[in-house]
C-alpha cells in the first residue's frame, strides 16, 4: 500500500508550510445539504472509499468513523487506525491525525470542512504536515495525485457527476 495513505490535489493556495511543502488541497461539490455530506462522507465511508485502491486491507475490508478513530477493518478482523479524530464539528468539520497502515508516532493532518454553496455542498480537503516522512516530498505528491480519484468517489457516491 504506497498509495493515496500518503496523498492529495491542490485546488487553492494555502500558506507555505513549515518544510517549505503546501498543503495539499482539494475541492468538491455535491448534491445536497451539508448535513447529508457529512454523513455521506463520515457515516458510509464503507460504500464509496476506494478499498481495492487505498487500504490497508484491500476490497473485503470495512472502513468507518467510530467514536475518535477512523479505522479499517479486514474480512477477518484485523484493524488497523487510519486517523484519530481530535476535533469532530458535525456537519461543518473535522480535523484528523492521519496515518493509515503506519504507526501514529508520524503522522499527517486531515482537515475536512463542508459548507452550502449554489447546488450542494462544497467538501474542502486540506492535508498537511509532510515534514515528518521519511521523504517528504514524495509523501506529499503521493497524496496530491491520489486525493481526486478517492473524492470523486465520494462524489459519484452522492449523486454528482465526476469532475
Amino acid at each position: 500500500m504506497e498509495n493515496l495513505f500518503s496523498h492529495a490535489a491542490p485546488d487553492s493556495p494555502e500558506p507555505e508550510a513549515a518544510d517549505g511543502l503546501e498543503a495539499v488541497v482539494y475541492t468538491v461539490v455535491v448534491p445536497g445539504s451539508v448535513a447529508r455530506a457529512f454523513v455521506g462522507f463520515t457515516e458510509h465511508t464503507h460504500l464509496w472509499w476506494p478499498l481495492e485502491d487505498h487500504s490497508v486491507y484491500g476490497a473485503g475490508s470495512y472502513v468507518e468513523f467510530e467514536e475518535n478513530l477512523i479505522l479499517e477493518t479486514s474480512d477477518d478482523g484485523r484493524t488497523a487506525i487510519w486517523g484519530s479524530i481530535d476535533d469532530w464539528q458535525p456537519p461543518l468539520s473535522f480535523h484528523a491525525s492521519w496515518h493509515p497502515g503506519s504507526s501514529a508516532m508520524w503522522s499527517t493532518e486531515l482537515r475536512v470542512a463542508f459548507r452550502a454553496v449554489q447546488g450542494g455542498t462544497e467538501l474542502r480537503l486540506v492535508h498537511t504536515g509532510w515534514e515528518g516522512a521519511e521523504d517528504p516530498a514524495a509523501t506529499r505528491a503521493g497524496y496530491q495525485a491520489d486525493w481526486p480519484g478517492v473524492l470523486d468517489r465520494f462524489v459519484r457516491f452522492m449523486g454528482g457527476a465526476e469532475s
